[in-house]
This record gives C-alpha cells, structure tokens and sequence, in this order.
C-alpha cells in the first residue's frame, strides 16, 4: 500500500488538541519526564510536551528512519516519548519495563545499533549492558557515563520532520513472550489504522458522551488505538500506571469513568471493587477487554457492581501481528447464559477467518481447528526473522496459532492456545472457566502439562490464602482427571506484559520447586 490513510502517533496529540486543547487528562503518578507537571494535563499541554521532546531529540542527533529503542520505568511517558520519536520520523521500538536485562540487551542486538531511551533507576534495576545502543540518551535521573541527559539539550526547531508512507514501518512492538523471547514485530501506519477505523465506528456510538479509563500496558500497539479514541471526543480520559485494585478503586471512585479498558487478567483483579466504598464501578456503563477471552465470572461481576442502564462488557480477541481480528459485546443477561468462551465475530470489511484442520484444510461450523484470518491489519515482518514470520502465512492465510470453532451463526469460540493444550483435556479454558465459577477464592487457575502430559491444575487465591482441600474436591467433580493441584502466591507467576500466564516458564518453574501441594 503506497497511498491511502496511515495512523501516527507521532502527530496524535497534535491532531486532538487541535479540537479539544483544553480536555483533562488525568494520570495516577506524575510523568518521569515532567514530574513538575504533576498528575493532571490537558491534551494542549501533552501535546507541547511531545513537541518539546522531539526538539531534544533532535538536537540529540536523532533522525529520521533511526530505530529508537524504549526501555523504561513503567510510565504514561512512554507513550508520550513514543509519540515524540515518531514525530521525527524515527521508529520507536517499545521494550517492556518487565522484560529482564538480559533479554532487553538481546532485543537491542536484533534492533541493529538504535539509540536507546532509559531513566537511570531503570538502568541501574534492570542491570542492563547497552553496548548493543548506538547511543543512550537519559529521560530521568542523573548523568552517568556513556549516557546523556535528554532534558539538557536544547529544543530544535521540527521543521521539514519526515511522516512515513502508510505501508513503511514506524512502530515496532513485541510479542508477549508467553513461550520464549519476544519477537519483534514492526508495525506500519496503514495496517494500524485499518485496525482503528472499525473501532471508531463503534466508539463514536459508545464512547463519544463518556469519560474513559485506561489500564493497559503502554508497550503495546493496543493502548495507541485506545488512547487515540480517548482522545477523540475532548472527555475526561483517566490513565493508570498502577492496577492494584487498592489504588484503582478511590481513583474510579474519584473520577467516575464511563468507560473502562484494562487487560482480562486485570479485570479478574478488580472483581474485588464489585460493591467497594464509594462504588469506584458503579458509572461504568462499557468495559472494554482486548487480547482474550475473559472468565465469565469476571464478565458478570463487573457487570453487575454497574449502576448503569444496560450496561455492556466489549471484548476484542487478536494479537500483536494482526490486531483485533474478532470482537463481540456481553449484556448482563448474556453473562449469565453464555459459556464464556466466545470472542464475538469476525470484524465485518476487515478480517477473514476460517477454521483449518491439521493438513491446512478448512473444516465446516462446528468443528475444532487452527483459526486462521487474512487481513488488512497484519503486521510487516518480524524485525531480523522474517522467515519466521512467513513461516505462520499459509497462501496469504495468518496461524493466529490457537485452537477454536465457529458456531452456526458465525461467532468465533477460543478454546486453546496451540503450545499450550494438554492432550486429555478438550480446552484448558473452559476448564479454568469452570473452576473460577466454582471458587471464587480463586484469582488465577492455570492448567498446564506436566512432563507426562497429564493436567496439572496451579492455583493463585485471594490473598494467597490456603486452598481448602474439600472445596477443591467438590469443585473438580466431574471434570478430567488432573494431577494434584499446586498452589502458588500470585506474584510467583511468570507473566508477560500484559499480564498473561507465561506457561512454558511456569512449567519450569513447578519443576524446579514443585510448588505446594493442595
């Protein structure tokens, strides 16, 4: 694609301050960059900042078509100095603040000399060896060698700053790394706004006359499209670093969102605010989930602690390399009916799907397969595998690489991840889904493969309190035989960075320790 629309973040600030300057943005903790600036703005005033930012850049000698590698404390700035690196004509490559030093220092390696943007507590925490960054520039914390401050360079004039085409690459994310080192997966403009525009039709109907809420990991291209639609109407917009339910609960309850997005396993988290003081959930009236199915006890939870009339719980299932393929929304009623593992449709003029056998050949309604798509989403390459990335493209066809089914009207049900489905289990999830029904002191069930092959349940509870061994026996009656379960604190759980179980690691992990026997 030559022509056509593109989505920058660079100019995304810029583009609503324009209509809607004075629109207040509310944060839980300062920026690191502007911590001076406090915990309140204004879209006009972050969007000074990102210019302000990429001046320094530029004086810093950063250009355009440089790779710009983000690795940092977890912060609403990284979007911000996301935006200022696109804004000239740079490539920022976002890192998570999770990710260990020693992987961080491989995905330099694979980004071929970027510069690398770094606060120096992280720096020092993550133990990092930078010698793989062409150069590091500081965004908070004082000067040490072989790093520079960014805030002591002047601001250059952006005049002549260059936009990438629609089909160039201008946004690098990751891969979760639920089953092994991330990959590096380069976005372009025109596939990031074919997944924005179908969304934009729905948030004009549903987001338009709310304030928002937003939680999700701002290392991912997901929260771009969501804050651009936060953005879009000049309402209040709430973003949060800290999801603890603790810190989220009086900031909900302070602010009042309308609308509120956070990941799925976030969601399970903060069940515990259905009826907490001050009702923090009470005015949400659309609760937005992206990556996977949620638990339908989460669903009718939240749900239910809503004041709201007809309250509604929207959920988009895709993933880094194709965005959203399949969305759907959840009404009360429909919580308490539905089976959970459903993720809604197709998205109509976007996304084709079908479901394949083992040999590649599509399988009729029904029937359990490989769900494939062919879409206008997808991402470029895999940056340095690209043989890899071509390897999950089958006649034009992308392997999402889970298991699932299409029912007669056409809805797509996810039942398993491919790597991670256990041979005498049908779907782990749907076994996970009964449990979390069944106890509701539970805040996580994970069910893995031991090194036979048999189910392995590995329970988190509220609190990590102790497990009762009889509820746990009534709860398991009557479904596959499972091994002991395995009780682990929640914190223990290897996850990525938004907050999905990293199995394969968890595995390794029960191995090494065999974590306590329910």
């Amino acid at each position: 694609m030559t022509g056509g629309k593109g989505f920058y973040i660079g100019v995304m600030f810029d583009k609503a301050a324009r209509t809607h300057a004075s629109a207040p943005v509310v944060l839980d903790v300062p920026l690191q960059v502007a911590p001076g600036g406090g915990t309140h703005w204004t879209v006009g005033a972050l969007a000074r900042l990102v210019r302000d930012l990429a001046g320094r850049l530029v004086s810093a000698g950063v250009r355009h078509g440089d790779r710009v590698a983000l690795y940092k404390t977890n912060n609403f700035d990284i979007a911000v100095l996301a935006a200022a690196v696109q804004r000239v004509g740079a490539v920022p490559a976002l890192l998570s603040p999770t990710l260990d030093g020693r992987t961080a220092a491989r995905l330099l390696e694979r980004l071929e000399r970027p510069w690398l943007l770094i606060d120096a507590p992280h720096l020092e925490a993550r133990g990092l060896d930078t010698s793989a960054a062409r150069r590091v520039l500081l965004t908070a914390g004082p000067a040490r060698a072989g790093a520079q401050v960014l805030g002591a360079y002047a601001v250059a004039s952006l005049a002549g700053t260059y936009r990438a085409r629609p089909d160039e690459p201008a946004f690098i994310s990751h891969t979760s790394g639920t089953t092994g080192v991330p990959k590096l997966v380069v976005q372009t403009p025109g596939a990031l706004w074919q997944r924005l525009r179908l969304q934009q039709v729905v948030a004009a109907r549903t987001w338009r006359r709310e304030s928002v809420a937003l939680c999700v990991s701002f290392v991912h291209a997901r929260f771009y499209s969501a804050l651009s639609l936060g953005l879009a109407y000049g309402n209040p917009l709430l973003v949060a670093v800290d999801a603890d339910p603790g810190v989220i609960g009086p900031l909900f309850a302070r602010h009042r969102p309308g609308v509120v997005e956070t990941q799925p396993n976030t969601f399970v988290d903060w069940e515990v605010l259905a009826g907490a003081a001050g009702g923090p959930l009470a005015h949400v009236r659309y609760y937005n989930a992206t990556f996977d199915a949620l638990h339908p006890r989460t669903v009718r939870t939240l749900l239910g602690a809503s004041e709201r009339r007809s309250p509604k719980f929207f959920q988009l299932y895709g993933q880094s390399e194709t965005g959203p393929v399949a969305g759907g929304w959840v009404t009360a009623r429909g919580a308490a009916e539905g089976g959970g593992r459903s993720v809604g449709w197709p998205l109509p003029g976007i996304v084709r799907m079908r479901i394949v056998d083992d040999g590649g050949r599509p399988v009729r309604s029904g029937r359990v397969g490989h769900i494939e798509v062919k879409s206008r989403t997808r991402a470029l390459t895999y940056l340095g595998e690209d043989e890899r990335f071509r390897r999950q493209l089958h006649d034009g066809w992308w392997a999402m690489g889970d298991l699932g089914f299409r029912d007669g009207l056409g809805r797509l049900h996810l039942l398993d991840r491919g790597v991670d489905q256990v041979e005498t289990v049908d779907s782990s999830l749907r076994v996970e889904d009964t449990l979390m029904a069944r106890l509701p002191e539970l805040r996580e069930i994970v069910i893995v493969a031991s090194g036979g092959g048999r189910p392995v349940p590995v329970a988190c509870t509220r609190d990590d309190a102790p497990l009762d061994p009889a509820r746990w026996a009534r709860a398991v009656a009557g479904l596959p035989a499972m091994e002991a379960v395995r009780q682990l604190p929640f914190d223990r759980v290897p996850r990525t960075a938004t907050w999905k179980v990293r199995r394969a690691e968890l595995v390794r992990l029960l191995a090494e320790d065999g974590g306590q026997h329910g």
